[in-house]
């Protein structure tokens, strides 16, 4: 089955490529972390870039990295900085939905650049989604991702996606190493659109929901066993967000048995005849490649394919 764009797909705006010696900036929206300064400032120059650290990267509020005062204040400082040209946050864990009602979405519109996350930092994407509007990047954390070792694709997708190589009527690499699975056949045109399934989950009923209009969704998790992922993919069938989904691209579901989540997947969305491919590397996985949120994607569940429908950056 193909499912056909419609006039309600507007693209999210793309953002500024990450230019050649840029400025990358790290802030701490969630948990706390230790971050080993030295080692990620040559990491970076090592790699053409530089590296700002924000005050809360060095801070720790209990399971916070900081008061939500100095965690909002990075986060805005972070966007507005015009030497800063792309963001990376340090972790995830949890605290970033404390800070939806807060932030000054205007001013991050107005200075839209690279933002990069995972996990607990979805709040952070469907929000900017709903009411910034622009292209985010479902990627590597500092801590975890760039300076945790894994493996090369997780460093080339990240600065391939970023430094705009990757362009309209790219087809994403996805590594022969990891075989992905079409759940459901199918191709489907859509905004690409989720990240992290629990925190997904955590939001509906609110004003930063996600929107799922003309989506294709991704989901990954981890520490969730079976049954937990069927509570949350039911909780969204019943709050009415599975029905209007184009698609889904399912990254990784950490711990799930493969041929059990596959069963699952194919018992939630067969009956809504949408294409459906599984076990993407992203999320909490190695590697862990990057993906546009916001941006108009295509999805050919049974060529296994991923292909971008829009620039997601534009090169100075």
């Amino acid at each position: 089955m193909t499912v056909r764009p419609t006039h309600t797909l507007f693209p999210h705006k793309p953002v500024p490529a990450l230019p050649s010696e840029g400025l990358i900036g790290v802030i701490a929206p969630a948990g706390p972390g230790t971050l080993d300064t030295e080692r990620a400032v040559q990491w970076m120059r090592a790699r053409g870039y530089g590296l700002r650290v924000f005050p809360g990267v060095y801070e720790k509020d209990g399971y916070l990295a900081g008061s939500d005062e100095v965690r909002l204040n990075d986060l805005h400082t972070a966007f507005a900085d015009e030497e800063v040209d792309a963001i990376i946050c340090l972790r995830g864990g949890y605290g970033t939905p404390r800070l939806l009602d807060r932030i000054d979405y205007d001013l991050l519109s107005r200075h839209a650049k690279p933002f990069v996350g995972y996990s607990d930092i979805t709040a952070l994407h469907l929000a900017i989604s709903r009411y910034a509007g622009f292209v985010t990047f479902h990627g590597p954390l500092l801590n975890a991702d760039l300076l945790g070792d894994k493996e090369p694709p997780t460093v080339t997708s990240f600065f391939a996606m970023l430094r705009g190589q990757l362009k309209a009527g790219s087809v994403l690499s996805h590594p022969a190493a990891y075989p992905l699975t079409t759940a459901e056949p199918g191709i489907a045109h859509g905004r690409l659109q989720g990240g992290n399934l629990a925190m997904i989950a955590a939001t509906l009923g609110t004003p930063y929901e996600i929107d799922v209009e003309g989506v294709i969704l991704l989901i990954e998790d981890i520490n969730e066993p079976l049954y937990r992922i069927d509570r949350l993919l039911t909780q969204m069938r019943l709050a009415g967000k599975l029905a209007r989904l184009r698609g889904v691209l399912v990254g990784d579901i950490a711990g799930v048995d493969v041929d059990a989540l596959n069963r699952l997947l194919k018992q939630t969305f067969e009956p809504l005849r949408i294409p459906v491919l599984s076990g993407w590397r992203s999320g909490h996985c190695d590697p862990n490649l990057t993906l546009p949120l916001g941006a108009l994607v295509r999805l050919d569940a049974g060529k296994k394919e991923l292909m971008l429908e829009q620039d997601v950056v534009i090169k100075a």
